[in-house]
């Protein structure tokens, strides 16, 4: 990375985070993936029951086997392999100590845009778990909401359905078409304007490109 590209994402950085702050979100900024990691697990405790949102930032941050060597429990429906043991890990994951998930967008103004097939991400974000830590790159950042949706259908959708071999249009196209197809991978679009009452929400943004 250059240097001035790297001044840049410290100055985009300080920005959003300020702004998520105002809209009462728990927000920092870490330059990189292993500064993230070192902080994601010195906020989960031991014994701890920790959810993890099928998140492509999350998974590469390499976590799951120090957690367990500490006795926490894994609540992960991406490694579950029968349909009732991913529904159980995905219902598990709505109460939670502790939700691990990534970020489809985050706005200039400080707002958390994201987009599920399931609902069970976005859901988790907005009820039952304890506490949400959300660890994004800021190749998730944009201007604004029109835009986070752009980046949606133009990269997070398209990547993420590639991911799950889904065969919906946008695998060909490489782009969203609002298609109708079974396997579509964003049916449900949740924008946090604020934090969720009930519990914190703590945002992580890495100055670096991590997930999609």
């Amino acid at each position: 990375m250059t240097k001035n590209l790297s001044t840049h994402n410290d100055l985009l950085g300080a920005k959003v985070v300020e702004a998520l702050q105002k809209n009462d979100f728990t927000a920092e900024y870490v330059k990189t993936a292993g500064e993230a990691r070192e902080r994601l697990l010195a906020m989960i405790p031991d014994g701890a029951a920790v959810g993890f949102g099928g998140s492509i930032t999350i998974s590469g941050l390499d976590i799951q086997e120090e957690l367990a060597g500490r006795n926490c429990k894994i609540y992960d429906h991406i490694k579950a392999e029968k349909p009732e043991e991913k529904a159980r890990m995905r219902i598990n994951q709505l109460t939670s100590d502790i939700f691990l998930c990534s970020s489809n967008a985050i706005t200039l103004d400080g707002k958390l845009y994201n987009v599920d097939g399931n609902g069970n991400r976005v859901a988790a974000m907005i009820f039952g778990p304890k506490q949400v830590i959300v660890v994004a790159g800021i190749n998730k950042v944009v201007k604004d909401l029109e835009a986070a949706d752009a980046r949606v259908r133009l990269i997070a959708a398209p990547t993420n359905a590639l991911r799950v071999n889904g065969d919906a249009p946008c695998t060909k196209t490489g782009y969203c078409t609002d298609c109708s197809s079974p396997s579509r991978i964003c049916k449900a679009a949740v924008t946090l304007h604020k934090k969720p009452t009930s519990h914190g929400v703590h945002v992580i943004l890495v100055g670096e490109t991590l997930g999609y």
